[in-house]
């Protein structure tokens, strides 16, 4: 009996430094990557990029790329931003809702987030509250109107709009363990553009 209790002492123990060994691992990989990035990203924003237009075509951009940060100061709230929603991208970034503009395209621009890294300050966000997104293009600012809790399943939070919006999406509720079953979204309309001055300007 206490030779079996010592083996299931010894598998507990086991696992559990297996599971904190995972954990420590997909922190560190998060945090050095959001570090290496925004290195290279204000590296970029000091060399002058070519501007472009608000409103202008640019070529697509191919999943896990690094398209901008967010910023959303009253909550805490400041990543890099990926283009794409893959198991690797939100785990180590915000993602760009792929089928949703670019942010100098106008429409209804949508980004998830996990609820328990990135977008955990979303749980104190606000209307009035300001939103931040620096690109090599330009920084855009968003006015939070609302918030609303939805079903996985509601992709109407998704769909084009008339005006310039940002759509923020991450589960719900914050504190459930496991798989969330809802989703909490955050919608917030463009409230200025300061475009990149021209290269050489």
């Amino acid at each position: 009996m206490k030779t079996r209790m010592r083996t299931a002492e010894v598998l507990l123990w086991s696992a559990a430094a297996a599971l904190l060994g995972v954990y420590a691992f997909v922190y560190f990989e998060r945090n050095v990557y959001q570090a290496i990035q925004s290195r290279s990203f204000d590296r970029a924003l000091r060399v002058a990029p070519l501007a472009s237009a608000p409103g202008s075509t640019m070529a697509p951009i191919p999943p896990g790329t690094p398209i901008g940060r967010i910023e959303i100061p009253r909550v805490g709230v400041r990543a890099m931003i990926v283009n794409g929603t893959s198991a690797s991208v939100l785990r180590r970034a915000v993602g760009h809702i792929e089928g949703t503009p670019l942010f100098d395209g106008g429409g209804n621009v949508a980004l998830a987030g996990h609820r328990d890294t990135f977008f955990r300050g979303l749980r104190n966000i606000r209307r009035g509250d300001t939103v931040e997104i620096d690109t090599l293009q330009g920084t855009y600012a968003y006015i939070v109107d609302a918030t609303r809790i939805v079903g996985p399943k509601d992709t109407q939070v998704l769909d084009a709009s008339a005006r310039p919006t940002l759509t923020l999406v991450t589960c719900y509720p914050f504190d459930a363990i496991g798989p969330a079953p809802r989703r909490f979204v955050v919608e917030a309309h463009q409230a200025a553009i300061k475009p990149r001055p021209p290269r050489g300007s």
